[in-house]
């Protein structure tokens, strides 16, 4: 949650935004597969893991893509930032760092 708004991935592939107070839907963003990856949240974008082998960078008050990578696998981890750094780990066995 940041901003008085919950994101959380679905198993039907969508990405949800929702309003923290009334539980209304602000936007949607629909991937190639099941998301079961927990998001990630900072400086205004939301970073979230599908089984559609990508990594997706989203607008966090729109929903819109900013930019996504392909892994060589499900990515089903929970990205984490550090210094900048966005980790992410996929079912291909590796460990993904990209700098936002």
């Amino acid at each position: 949650m940041a901003n008085g708004v919950v994101y959380l991935g679905a198993l039907n592939g969508k990405v949800y935004a929702l309003n923290a107070t009334t539980g209304a839907t602000e936007w949607t963003f629909t991937t190639g597969q099941a998301v079961t990856s927990s998001p990630a949240v900072a400086n205004g974008i939301v970073y979230i893991g599908s089984d559609d082998h990508n990594v997706y960078a989203l607008n966090a008050s729109t929903g819109a893509r900013v930019w996504n990578a392909t892994t060589g696998n499900d990515v089903d981890s929970s990205p984490a930032i550090a210094n900048g750094i966005l980790y992410i780990g996929s079912f291909d066995g590796n460990l993904y760092a990209f700098k936002p």
